[in-house]
């Protein structure tokens, strides 16, 4: 009962600082609102596809999970992280409410804390989710941050690779170059507890790379997350990837400095061992 009341008093506070009164209107207060039947439709994995009109770099996205039309999962990983807020989040938690187009996700977010993402669906396929997305950080009752985007575009992901990824793969960058490749052979072995080790080439043995920690990583749907330390840095990278069997390709659309971009891709084979 303390968490609803919880809820219900971070939702009030949403409502009162948002510069849209509407976002926390009901439905019957703009009867033109079409039955977008969302309760029935979201259900499954989505992911990012586009931010604003733009292809959503990789390293941007998200995987969004409707479990029922009450209950959601998020994951994501972002690069502005800190050592107060690490922004690692997989499969986190969040109670879903739908009110006419206007989806509500409420998660909390360390012990006084919690995160409010809302969605207002202009659109939805069997394939795709179109909206307005919202996001408010609140603790101890005052917003501490937030994000705002005029569209977003998901899509369906059928697919889930986040047992099929365990075990060691073999290959190699097969794009002009990646940010951390080296252009080198190497392998990598995912655990099924979310760490993995890196290795390179010794003469002719496979040993872990000196200077690596930390280590981890996970797998949502087909995007997968990792980061590691490198000599007291730590670094990170996500890949959109595909499984075939003893096969995964990575692909990745990265940003440079001066904002062009371009797509970094690998392709591996699984080792028996």
């Amino acid at each position: 009962m303390q968490k609803i009341l919880n809820y219900l008093l971070m939702a009030a506070t949403v409502c009162g600082i948002s510069l849209a009164a509407a976002s926390c209107s009901s439905n019957d207060d703009n009867p033109a609102t079409p039955d977008l039947k969302l309760s029935e439709k979201i259900i499954g994995k989505w992911i990012v596809a586009d931010r604003d009109g733009k292809p959503a770099l990789t390293d941007e996205k998200t995987v969004l999970t409707f479990l029922s039309d009450t209950k959601a999962t998020v994951s994501l990983s972002k690069s502005n992280y800190s050592e107060t807020r690490s922004r690692w989040m997989a499969y986190h938690e969040y109670d879903a409410k739908i009110d006419g187009n206007k989806i509500t996700l409420t998660g909390q977010r360390g012990t006084n804390g919690y995160i409010f993402n809302e969605y207002t669906v202009s659109s939805i396929t069997d394939n795709e989710i179109v909206s307005s997305y919202n996001r408010k950080n609140i603790s101890d009752g005052q917003v501490i941050g937030g994000q705002e985007e005029q569209q977003r575009r998901y899509v369906r992901v059928t697919v889930d690779y986040k047992a099929a990824v365990i075990g060691t793969w073999e290959g190699r960058c097969t794009s002009e170059g990646s940010v951390f490749d080296d252009g080198q052979e190497h392998r990598w072995q995912y655990n099924a507890d979310g760490t993995y080790v890196y290795y390179v080439k010794d003469g002719d043995d496979w040993v872990p790379y000196a200077t690596n920690t930390l280590n981890e990583y996970f797998v949502d749907g087909n995007l997968l997350c990792t980061r590691w330390i490198d000599l007291g840095q730590e670094n990170r990278e996500w890949w959109e990837i595909t499984i075939d069997g003893d096969k995964m390709n990575w692909t990745a659309l990265r940003q440079n400095a001066d904002g062009t971009t371009f797509t970094a891709t690998f392709e591996m084979e699984k080792v028996e061992e």
